[in-house]
């Protein structure tokens, strides 16, 4: 079995599905750090996302009092809902320890240190996201990355090549 489909189903029995990835996360900038925190929602919202229906992308956190939120987490009004459908674009609160709370307000506090959502995921029937602690990626930084991920992509096909 191959690692990837090793991992895979790692994943599926610890009862993990995921929803929606944030890929252009990982090429903007450097996560330092990663926590898995729980999403305040309400009903209809549960059931859009069980849908497979949702956007991260322009999605970002930020502190609000003492508590972190979701901002622009897009989740789109429920099909089947009544007049008592969700807001769209609403900040929704997270769920953290208040020591990982207190880390993470002084790291933002440091000079280019946000926090960005990296993926949403139903774990144990419950919606879950990462969120990393990120550093913005200069512009030769991002030619790094399409470099190395090119390298890389040619090492595996000449390997795949020399399989035959």
């Amino acid at each position: 079995m191959t690692p990837t489909a090793i991992r895979f189903s790692e994943k599926m029995a610890s009862g993990e599905k995921s929803i929606v990835t944030n890929r252009q996360a990982r090429y903007e900038y450097f996560i330092e750090d990663t926590l898995e925190a729980g999403l305040v929602l309400t009903g209809t919202e549960v059931k859009a996302l069980r849908d497979g229906k949702a956007s991260l992308q322009e999605a970002y956190c930020e502190f609000q009092g003492t508590d972190l939120a979701l901002r622009h987490l897009h989740i789109p009004p429920y099909t089947h809902g009544t007049h008592f459908n969700h807001d769209p674009l609403r900040p929704r609160r997270l769920l953290l320890h208040r020591r990982e709370l207190d880390k993470w307000k002084k790291a933002v506090a440091q000079k280019g240190y946000t926090i960005v959502p990296l993926r949403l995921y139903f774990k144990e029937g419950r919606v879950k996201v990462e969120i990393g602690l990120a550093k913005g990626k200069k512009l030769h930084d991002k030619r790094a990355t399409i470099a190395e991920r090119d390298a890389k992509r040619s090492m595996d096909r000449a390997r795949a090549n020399l399989d035959r």
